[in-house]
């Protein structure tokens, strides 16, 4: 390379080195500007889509058994979820039967009721569980129907008490109080108790217009008392078979809110004078509407969940003239489970007594006709012989 002067039209050798060092740092400047090296995770690396593969394929199959394992635990989690809320409703129903009887308590402690003697020694019955508790309707006037039933159908004395203890069943007649408590018609029936104590007295004014409150009260006084799986009321005029009755009952105890009877939907009756005239008829529409269904009333049986419900509301339940009727309206907004049973509503021989001979013995008997065993102090003898269910029947059954 021949370097030239100036002279010549040549470049000098100080400018060629100036012009090389300047091409040197453009070249510097350019290159950081427009080549950056590439990310660590931008650089391939061997074998890298075959990983990528294997860990698709094994999230596949882990999300599957994630997915299965959580199904498993929400199946879990939903019959905990239904065992607490039987657990729950179980000791709700407890605490409102608790509850009530306290009330009741308190209610007849501070109104001086006859029935607050019985209250001061519930606190040690209600800790035994009972089948079934049967409170039979009476009246002031009804001894003699009370003593052909004592020496028919229901046990006395040791008997009856060998019956609460080893079946579970407890029976009492259910009375109230008369207007000025405390009469001569209260003192005998306080005698008629000592002798067989087989009263259940409660705070009510006996008549026969009040049949709805003295249904009401007695529901609420017997849940408060004992602790059973069904409340029966039946009338004094009723023959019944009590093996019979525990053995239908018992096939309902697992069921809540149960309704038992003889389910029927009569005439609602407009005319005054009449017998189960309705006063309050324009309730249920136009005139030769029919009631709505409903339990009659000579026997019928409530779950203790009912009962309770009865005690818990009983200030504002409303009350019709005819206590079945009543009692039916009650429930008519629960879910309860209305059953018809028609071994409850037999008649009296030679209804009850063929089917007894076919083996289809009834619960219990009456006539419809008189809404009871017609002249019930006698003829109940005749049923009781041609319809009973034995003397071993009951101490040889198992509900």
């Amino acid at each position: 390379m021949n370097w030239k002067k100036g002279g010549d039209g040549g470049v000098s050798r100080r400018w060629a080195v100036l012009l090389c060092l300047g091409s040197f740092c453009l070249g510097l400047l350019f290159t950081n500007r427009m080549w950056t090296l590439p990310e660590a995770t931008e650089i391939a690396r061997p074998n890298q889509n075959d990983e990528e593969g294997n860990n698709v394929a094994a999230g596949d199959c882990g999300s599957k058994k994630v997915q299965e394992l959580q199904s498993y635990k929400d199946v879990l989690q939903v019959q905990d979820a239904h065992q607490d809320v039987q657990t729950l409703d179980k000791t709700i129903a407890s605490l409102e039967t608790e509850l009530s009887a306290a009330r009741t308590l308190q209610e007849s402690l501070l109104n001086g009721s006859p029935v607050a003697e019985e209250f001061k020694v519930s606190e040690s019955i209600v800790k035994r569980k009972y089948r079934m508790v049967i409170g039979i309707n009476t009246a002031f006037s009804s001894r003699k129907r009370r003593d052909s039933i004592r020496y028919t159908w229901m046990p006395r004395g040791e008997q009856r008490k060998k019956l609460e203890e080893e079946k579970g069943i407890i029976i009492r007649f259910v009375i109230g109080h008369s207007a000025i408590s405390g009469g001569i018609i209260d003192r005998a029936i306080e005698a008629e108790d000592r002798k067989h104590g087989d009263f259940m007295k409660i705070d009510h004014v006996e008549g026969y217009l009040a049949l709805s409150g003295k249904t009401k009260t007695y529901f609420s006084t017997a849940v408060s008392l004992w602790d059973a799986d069904f409340y029966v009321k039946v009338d004094d005029d009723v023959h019944v078979n009590i093996a019979t009755l525990g053995q239908i009952l018992s096939k309902h105890a697992w069921k809540p809110r149960v309704y038992i009877g003889c389910m029927k939907s009569g005439p609602v009756l407009s005319e005054k004078g009449v017998r189960y005239y309705e006063p309050e008829h324009w309730k249920f529409g136009e005139p030769g509407n029919k009631y709505f269904r409903h339990a009659t009333g000579q026997l019928y049986a409530i779950s203790k969940d009912l009962a309770t419900y009865i005690s818990i509301n009983k200030h504002v339940l409303h009350q019709y003239i005819n206590e079945d009727v009543s009692l039916g309206s009650w429930f008519l907004g629960l879910d309860a489970e209305h059953i018809d049973e028609r071994r409850l509503c037999c008649g009296t021989p030679p209804d009850c007594e063929w089917k007894a001979q076919a083996g289809n013995i009834c619960a219990a008997s009456f006539d419809w006709k008189c809404s009871g065993i017609c002249n019930s102090e006698g003829r109940i003898w005749e049923v009781h012989n041609k319809c009973a269910e034995g003397d071993k029947a009951l101490w040889n059954s198992t509900f």
